[in-house]
């Protein structure tokens, strides 16, 4: 019940890669798995979230004899945005296709639009073969916005409040504040931070900075345990004078430190890189931070309490 680990299942951005050079650190888009007071939370649905539902599967499995006897899965899926790397895994999460998995999703889309339909346009129907009404599990579809809080509590729905960002977990609580990061094409994206007892994890990936910091980081992110920060490029790729990375809503390495340096973060872990960043150019990156933050890799676990 006192459990606060994270799991990292795909750390790419922009799109998978599957090439014998990128096996250290893994080629899946961004997926990480969460376990906080007997709650599983899954921070984006990338191709990562494909072997994090197939180790539920097998657990599933060996729990029991029968489908009436086994413990159904059940997890809160908190999406980013719904770019294609950061989606492309959710309909090939095998518990899904189960009548007892429950699946609470999370996110955020213009007022005039509704997260359940826009998952529906571009994941289901004419990109495969079953549509979002077909689906076996349990769906739960929520759009939630800056200032939303969503509680988890044993024996209880998930549910939304408005709470300070800064608010403390009571108890068992598990507390997932949010807000609205503009620094990202082309509708911005959800910065989460998850709470548990005095620990907290914030995810702030695909944003890029801004000079002098992130006012809004800075604030929202303030000694918290781990910060995982996009660290898309290097500052020479950043700065490229053919291809210039500016304005593609993505951090440098040096950004994701400054990050850290500002809210005073106990760990930073970098997170999102390139695809075209392969293990040698990666290991050369961990050897120069060595002392400052943690690569994210595949199969990384961290343990909070």
């Amino acid at each position: 019940m006192g459990e606060f680990s994270l799991k990292f299942r795909g750390v790419r951005g922009s799109y998978p890669i599957a090439n014998r050079d990128f096996l250290k650190y893994g080629g899946n888009t961004s997926c990480i798995e969460v376990r906080a007071g007997g709650h599983l939370i899954i921070l984006d649905a990338g191709t990562g979230m494909i072997n994090a539902g197939d180790e539920l599967m097998e657990r599933y499995i060996t729990s029991g004899f029968s489908p009436e006897t086994r413990t159904p899965v059940r997890a809160v899926v908190l999406l980013s945005h719904i770019h294609q790397d950061h989606i492309q895994g959710f309909t090939f999460f095998r518990p899904l296709h189960l009548k007892s998995t429950v699946l609470d999703v999370f996110g955020n889309v213009p007022e005039e639009e509704n997260l359940s339909d826009e998952l529906s346009n571009i994941l289901f129907g004419k990109a495969f073969p079953l549509d979002l009404g077909d689906i076996a599990g349990n769906l739960n579809i929520n759009n939630i916005t800056e200032g939303d809080a969503i509680i988890l509590r044993q024996g209880c729905e998930p549910f939304i409040e408005k709470v300070s960002q800064n608010s403390v977990p009571q108890n068992d609580d598990v507390i997932i504040t949010c807000y609205k990061s503009y620094a990202h094409p082309q509708e911005g994206v959800m910065v989460y931070k998850i709470s548990y007892k005095d620990k907290s994890i914030v995810y702030a990936t695909d944003k890029e900075s801004y000079l002098g910091g992130d006012r809004k980081l800075i604030d929202f992110a303030r000694n918290c345990s781990v910060l995982i920060h996009d660290s898309q490029y290097t500052t020479e790729d950043y700065l490229n004078r053919v291809v210039p990375k500016q304005g593609y809503g993505h951090s440098t390495f040096e950004m994701a430190l400054e990050a850290q340096k500002q809210t005073n973060a106990e760990k930073l872990v970098f997170f999102h890189f390139d695809p075209s960043y392969n293990d040698e150019k990666l290991d050369r990156i961990k050897e120069h931070y060595a002392d400052r933050a943690i690569m994210a890799q595949e199969g990384l676990e961290i343990n909070l309490i």
